[in-house]
């Protein structure tokens, strides 16, 4: 009996673990990657379908997630965030990322784009999992409550509810928001797919640690928005939703750029 216990307390323990490190739930990820899909060059197009066949980029946004469940790849977990202490400005959050050199979102997206720059040296397994990994940590770091706190697991310790559903402040903004709007991830596409040369230009010059900093700022303004067990529904989404889409919108922007640059 004891063994069964503890066998259970470290499984419950792994999927804790696991979900802390979720981001956008399915719908969500396929979005960044369609927006990112649409804006694609003709020869990164070309370069991605040699090494990912006929599996599309929204398809293979999750592959990140769906390995949690192989013990295996328990240590690609922490690569999907980056905690931050409260009241960082620019310059300091910059300098924790150049300093720390635990696996994390920005030291692992460097790799990857450092390692995909130079793909012929890899084998082609490798390759499709790099590349499935870019697709999806760029969403990650777009989704605020992943440059969140230490002390709260990015807001997985905040109890909240979600029309009088228990859940927590990471949950909400990784998928109950999105899962609200009750569209499919190409029908949300095709309704905040829409920015202005300005807006592109903007979103795409600013480098990896700007966009990191921006979901780090709107983190900050979502833990002084709830208070521990508040009961959060249709007002919520109001005052969200174009954040979110915004986000969402900016990670699709900013993939399409990188994957022109290392395929294109």
């Amino acid at each position: 009996m004891k063994k069964i216990t503890a066998f259970n307390l470290l499984t419950a323990l792994f999927i804790f673990l696991s979900n802390s490190a979720f981001a956008w739930g399915l719908t969500g990820h396929r979005v960044v990657a369609e927006i990112a899909d649409q804006r694609l060059t003709k020869r990164a197009k070309r370069n991605i379908q040699q090494i990912l066949g006929n599996e599309s980029l929204a398809m293979a946004a999750n592959w990140p997630d769906f390995i949690k469940s192989d013990p295996s790849y328990a240590y690609l977990n922490s690569w999907h965030y980056v905690n931050f202490n409260s009241g960082l400005t620019f310059e300091q959050l910059k300098s924790q990322l150049h300093q720390d050199t635990t696996a994390n979102a920005y030291s692992k997206l460097m790799m990857l784009f450092d390692q995909l720059k130079n793909r012929q040296s890899l084998d082609k397994a490798t390759q499709i999992m790099y590349l499935r990994l870019v697709i999806h940590l760029v969403g990650d770091i777009h989704q605020p409550m992943h440059t969140g706190r230490f002390e709260d697991l990015g807001g997985n310790k905040i109890k909240l509810y979600w029309f009088n559903t228990p859940t927590n402040l990471h949950r909400i903004w990784d998928e109950q928001l999105i899962d609200f709007q009750q569209l499919s991830f190409t029908e949300y596409t095709k309704a905040i797919n829409f920015t202005t040369p300005k807006q592109q230009a903007e979103w795409q010059g600013t480098p990896l640690e700007k966009w990191m900093y921006e979901s780090y700022q709107i983190s900050e303004s979502l833990y002084g928005g709830v208070q521990p067990e508040e009961k959060l529904s249709y007002r919520y989404n109001f005052d969200h939703i174009n954040t979110l889409n915004q986000q969402l919108l900016k990670g699709g922007i900013r993939l399409a750029k990188i994957l022109n640059n290392l395929f294109g």
